[in-house]
Formats: C-alpha cells, structure tokens, sequence
C-alpha cells in the first residue's frame, strides 16, 4: 500500500495510506492520490503563494 504525506507548507497536515489521511483531513481518498499527478504537480507551480497550497507526497509505494 501507498503512503503519503501531506503538506500545507511546511506544516504536516497527515501521514498514513489515501484512507487514513482523507479520513483525517475530512477529503476524499481520491484527492489525496490526485494531489500526486503531474496535473496537481503543475497547478501548484502556478499559483502565486505556492506555500499556502496542500500538497502530497508518496513516501512509500509498496504496490
């Protein structure tokens, strides 16, 4: 299973698999996969305050 950390600035919001860090950021467990795709990975280069925004990282992927 995939785990994931998530981010809003450099506060660590949730760490766990999709499931556990939906479940404790009140989100799908899709989003918290979504925030991994080159799509998210690219919206977040274009805001202007980058630092303010979620972000995820996969910091294990046993699939």
């Amino acid at each position: 299973m995939r785990e994931y950390a998530v981010y809003k600035g450099e506060e660590l919001l949730a760490i766990g698999t999709s499931k556990e860090c939906a479940k404790q950021l009140n989100v799908l467990p899709s989003y918290i996969r979504w925030l991994n795709t080159p799509t998210a990975k690219r919206r977040l280069a274009t805001r202007k305050n980058p630092h303010k925004c979620v972000v995820g990282f996969v910091l294990k992927d046993g699939d």
